[in-house]
C-alpha cells in the first residue's frame, strides 16, 4: 500500500469538475498513440496518468490510435502497443482509431468551408511557412484565403477523389493570421498523401493533420479531459477553436510535464534510427527505454508504475534521474526475487581434505526478505567454482576472501582455508587449493565459528552453463541528444558485456524467461526468451548498489 499524497494539479481538475457536474459526473480519457514505434518510459508515465486517473475516479480510459500518417504506421507497432498497456497492468474500455472517423472529419471539413472557415491553398510548403510570418510581424494572406465557398468545396472534394498530387492542394482553416500564437495563422487541416493505409487501405488520398484529427476525435468520443504533454499549450487555443466552430461536444485538453530520462534519447525518431542501424538488437534491447526493452530487461509493470507515481504529474519540464527507475525495480527485487548462486568468471576450487565422490545437499533459503519462500537444497561436492576475483595470492590488508592460509566462509556450506594453486604456462590461475573445516557446516553445531567474509560457488559437477548479458546504460552523456554532433557518438560502448562461461545452481535449469533472481553479490537478473534448458540466458536487470552514483560523485571532487 502507497502511502497517502496529495492531489496532483490534474486530479485537483478532475475533483473540481465533478463537483461542479460539467462533465455530467463522468470521467473519460483516452491515451492516443501514433502506430509509429514502440512506446517507451515516457508513454508509460502518460498511460499510468490517464488510465490511473479513470481508475482513481471510477470513470474509463480509450485506447485510441492516432493513425493519420499512413507512411509511418505498421500493425507490428498496433500489435505492440496493446501487448505493452495490457503488461502494464491496464485495461482500455473501446479500441478506436482516428480512421474510424475519416468520413466523419472530412464531413466536419466541409462544415467549416460552408461557414466560410476553411479553404485549399494551392501554395507549397515552404511559401505558406513564409506567409505565416514570425513571432513579432503579422501573417501575409495567401491569395486563395478570398475563394469562393463554392469553389473551396469543388476542390477539395476533387482532392478526396484523387485529382491532385501530393503536396499540390492543402486544406486550411480561415482563423487569424495576425495572431500572436503562430498555430493560430491558418493553420493546415488536410494534406493529399497517396500512400496505402494499414487499415482503410486506398480509399482515401488525403489525410486530417494531428491538430485537426485529435480535439474532434475527443469530441466524437466525449472525452472530458485530453491529457497531452506540454508542447502542446500552443495548440490549445485551436484545440477550442476548432470545438466551438463545430459547435460539437466541448472536450478539455489540459496539458503536463513529459517525462525525460538522463543516459538515454526519448524520440521515436532518434529510436528508430538506433533499431535500423544496429546499434541495439531492435526495439525490445534491453537497453532500449522501450517499455519492451524494461520488460525484456527484468522491469516490472509495479515498478515502473511506482517509477511513474514517484516521478509524480508537474506543469514544468525537467529530466529524471536514470537512478531513480533502477532504485524502483531494486526496491521490489530486493523483495520478491529468490536468491541464486552464479559464477560469472569461474575459477575451479579442489577442497583436498573433503571426501572423494560424496556429494552433500545442503540448505539455501530462497529469500532472506520473504518468510514464506522457502528454502532449497543445494549439492556439494569436493570440486567447486568461485569467482576469480575471490582469490589473491598477494591480498592488500584489508582483503576479506580467499589467499593463501586464509580463511572464508562458502555462503550456506563451510569455512574454507586456502592452501595452494596451480597456474598455466602464461602464469594464470587454473585451480584453487583448500581444506574445509568439517565442524564449521552452516547451520550445525560449530557454525558459530566467525570469519570476516563470504563467498558464493556451484559445484562443478552439478553447475549448470550459463550465458550472461550484463547491461549497462546505453550512453555515456546525460543527454546525448543535446550535445553537438551526432548523438550515437555518445553510445556507451560497455552498455553491453556477454559472459559465456558463467555457471549457475542446478535449479536454474528450470527457470523460464522472465523469472527474477538476485544473483548473491552480483545483482539481479532475469531469464531471457532466447533462453531455454540447453541455453540458459540471463540478463542482468540491475546491478545490486548504484555504481553510477559513485562514479559520478568521484567526478564531482
Amino acid at each position: 500500500m502507497s502511502e497517502e499524497r496529495s492531489l496532483n494539479f490534474i486530479e485537483q481538475i478532475v475533483e473540481e469538475d465533478l463537483a461542479k457536474g460539467s462533465t455530467g459526473g463522468r470521467v473519460l480519457t483516452r491515451f492516443p498513440p501514433e502506430p509509429n514505434g514502440y512506446l517507451h518510459i515516457g508513454h508509460a508515465k502518460s498511460i499510468v496518468l490517464n488510465f490511473g486517473l479513470a481508475q482513481k475516479y471510477n470513470g474509463a480510459t480509450n485506447l485510441r490510435f492516432d493513425d493519420t500518417n499512413p507512411v509511418t504506421e505498421d500493425t507490428e507497432y498496433v500489435d505492440s502497443i496493446r501487448e505493452d498497456i495490457k503488461w502494464m497492468g491496464f485495461t482500455w474500455q473501446q479500441e478506436l482509431y482516428a480512421s474510424d472517423y475519416f468520413e466523419q472529419l472530412y464531413q466536419f471539413a466541409v462544415t467549416l468551408i460552408k461557414k466560410g472557415l476553411a479553404y485549399v491553398e494551392d501554395a507549397t510548403a515552404e511559401e505558406i511557412a513564409a506567409m505565416k510570418g514570425t513571432p513579432t510581424t503579422p501573417g501575409v494572406a495567401s491569395p486563395a484565403r478570398s475563394r469562393s465557398v463554392e469553389e473551396n468545396l469543388d476542390l477539395f472534394a476533387r482532392m478526396r477523389n484523387g485529382e491532385f498530387k501530393d503536396g499540390e492542394k492543402t486544406l486550411r482553416a480561415k482563423v487569424d493570421m495576425a495572431s500572436p500564437n503562430m498555430h493560430m495563422r491558418d493553420p493546415l487541416m488536410y494534406r493529399i498523401k497517396h500512400a496505402h493505409h494499414h487499415r482503410t487501405g486506398d480509399k482515401w488520398c488525403i489525410y486530417p493533420m494531428y491538430d485537426f484529427a485529435h480535439g474532434q476525435s475527443d469530441s466524437i468520443e466525449k472525452i472530458t479531459h485530453s491529457i497531452c504533454t506540454l508542447e502542446f499549450i500552443p495548440h490549445r487555443a485551436l484545440y477550442d477553436w476548432f470545438i466551438k466552430e463545430l459547435d460539437i461536444y466541448p472536450s478539455h485538453q489540459y496539458e503536463f510535464s513529459r517525462l525525460n530520462l538522463n543516459y538515454t534519447v526519448m524520440s521515436k525518431r532518434k529510436l528508430k534510427q538506433l533499431v535500423e542501424e544496429n546499434h541495439v538488437a531492435g526495439w525490445d534491447d534491453p537497453r532500449m527505454p522501450t517499455i519492451s526493452g524494461l520488460r525484456r530487461r527484468g522491469y516490472t509493470a509495479a515498478s515502473i508504475r511506482n517509477f511513474c507515481e514517484r516521478v509524480g504529474v508537474q506543469k514544468r519540464d525537467n529530466v529524471i534521474e536514470y537512478s531513480l527507475l533502477e532504485f524502483c525495480i531494486r526496491e521490489e527485487l530486493n523483495k520478491t526475487a529468490n536468491r541464486a548462486m552464479a559464477v560469472l568468471d569461474p575459477v575451479k576450487l579442489v577442497l583436498t581434505n573433503y571426501p572423494e565422490g560424496l556429494v552433500e545437499e545442503l540448505e539455501a533459503e530462497n529469500n532472506p526478505e520473504d518468510p514464506n519462500s522457502g528454502s532449497r537444497k543445494l549439492p556439494f561436492s569436493n570440486t567447486l567454482y568461485i569467482e576469480r576475483e575471490d582469490f589473491m595470492e598477494n591480498p592488500p590488508k584489508k582483503y576479506f576472501r580467499l589467499g593463501p592460509g586464509m580463511m572464508v566462509r562458502l555462503k550456506n556450506a563451510y569455512i574454507i582455508k586456502g592452501e595452494s594453486v596451480e597456474k598455466d604456462a602464461d602464469g594464470n590461475i587454473t585451480t584453487i587449493y583448500a581444506t574445509y573445516l568439517p565442524e564449521s557446516k552452516s547451520g550445525g553445531e560449530g557454525s558459530g565459528m566467525t570469519v570476516k567474509g563470504t563467498i558464493h560457488w556451484v559445484s562443478a559437477a552439478h553447475a549448470a552453463a550459463a550465458e550472461v548479458r550484463l547491461y549497462d546504460r546505453l550512453f555515456t552523456v546525460e543527454n546525448p541528444a543535446m550535445e553537438e554532433g551526432d548523438f550515437k557518438s555518445f553510445i556507451n560502448k560497455d552498455s553491453l558485456q556477454v559472459v559465456t562461461t558463467a555457471y549457475v545452481e542446478p535449479g536454474l535449469v528450470q527457470a523460464k524467461p522472465g523469472d527474477r533472481f538476485q544473483f548473491m553479490r552480483k545483482g539481479y537478473f532475469s531469464v531471457d526468451p532466447d533462453s531455454s534448458s540447453k541455453k540458459l540466458v540471463f540478463n542482468r536487470t540491475v546491478t545490486l548498489k548504484d555504481a553510477w552514483a559513485k562514479e559520478s560523485a568521484k567526478a564531482a571532487k
